[in-house]
């Protein structure tokens, strides 16, 4: 029996000239459930609620707050929360898929070999990267629409003195390494902590894994909540200067 690790992905099948990975393949089927899931939780929707729609209000209500407590602002919460939320949600539900027992037991025959066809999405860094640069865009856009091009700009690019051009610069590539601490927070705790099931698994078959996989599973729910609290974060970090002007300007009015 051998022990395979692999930091790529395996390729299932091709599509024309386009490999379709196990990583890929299982982020199709989670997205497609939870559409389908999520329309059907839409249109059951009833005036007087029954316990799981309660269950569901009480959730997203929190949630909404939750959200507003970061933000600071009950409409720029609402404009937020879908895109926070929908990231804790997918990311969530991918991680919590790797815990289906059995699917180390299973493998398909390709033209490469003998491959998994179950493994975690956010294992894959390309999916995490993907939900990275959403994360990330989204931030800069904020930025933009909210102190302008040019005010976004002057924020990496002051040549005022020595020191603004200088403290410019740290600010970008603090933008840079947002990429990098993000993408490999996730990506870092989900690949290691599938490598350290897999070992224990290969090594005590029966018992001692369990604890492994309760601290996989707990690290699994963690860096879905951190990944979207971190979003949020950027998010809201990128309109704080509004508040700042408006303050500056009523202290230079008074």
């Amino acid at each position: 029996m051998k022990l395979d690790i692999s930091l790529a992905p395996n390729i299932l099948f091709n599509l024309g000239s386009l490999p379709v990975t196990n990583t890929l393949f299982w982020s199709f089927i989670l997205s497609v459930a939870l559409i389908v899931v999520t329309l059907y939780m839409r249109y059951s929707l009833k005036r007087i609620p029954g316990r799981w729609q309660s269950i569901l209000e009480i959730l997203v209500e929190e949630g909404l707050n939750f959200v507003e407590s970061i933000i600071g602002s009950r409409k720029k919460a609402k404009k937020v929360f879908p895109l926070v939320f929908t990231m804790f949600i997918f990311i969530v539900f991918a991680n919590l898929l790797t815990f289906i027992p059995g699917q180390s037991a299973l493998s398909i025959h390709t033209q490469s070999g003998d491959v998994a066809p179950f493994r975690a999405i956010m294992s894959d860094y390309g999916m995490v990267f993907v939900l990275t640069m959403i994360s990330i865009i989204t931030a800069q856009v904020v930025a933009i629409i909210t102190h302008g091009p040019f005010g976004y700009l002057s924020k990496f690019i002051n040549l005022k003195s020595p020191l603004a051009f200088v403290l410019g610069l740290m600010d970008l590539i603090g933008e840079v390494a947002k990429i990098l601490s993000l993408s490999f927070r996730l990506f870092g705790n989900i690949f290691a902590g599938e490598v350290l099931g897999s070992v224990m698994l290969f090594l005590a078959p029966f018992f001692i894994p369990l604890p492994f996989a309760l601290l996989g599973l707990i690290t699994a729910i963690i860096q879905a909540f951190v990944f979207s609290l971190l979003t949020l974060i950027f998010i809201s970090m990128a309109s704080e200067m509004e508040k700042k002007e408006e303050q500056s300007q009523r202290e230079c009015m008074v």
